[in-house]
């Protein structure tokens, strides 16, 4: 059965709380404040797909967040699926960073 428009919406804001739940463990910051969420997609058949980057290729958590940010996704209901893509393109850098998260790491 196909998602209506409101269930789509619905979903787009649960999206955010989720990803307020999910911490890059080298940086007390959720990664939505990061700026690591690039994209979030949602189709009628209630698949999410997830653009976002890391703070570098060489991120000790390569494998494991993005993960983490599927079984997140998975969580809300109304979700079927969720897949992440990974991408550097642009390259992630301190100015992708929120206010709120300049502030929480002292930057401000």
């Amino acid at each position: 059965m196909a998602l209506t428009e409101d269930q789509i919406d619905a979903i787009g804001e649960q999206l955010v709380g989720k990803f307020k739940q999910i911490f890059d463990p080298e940086i007390p910051v959720d990664i939505y404040e990061l700026g690591l969420i690039y994209d979030a997609h949602i189709n009628e058949e209630g698949e999410v797909k997830v653009t976002m980057t890391l703070t570098s290729p060489n991120c000790p958590v390569a494998e494991s967040l993005p993960l983490e940010v599927e079984q997140k996704v998975e969580e809300i209901e109304g979700v079927t699926k969720a897949y992440v893509e990974i991408t550097f393109e642009p390259t992630w850098d301190r100015d992708m960073m929120s206010e709120e998260a300049k502030f929480e790491l002292g930057m401000l």
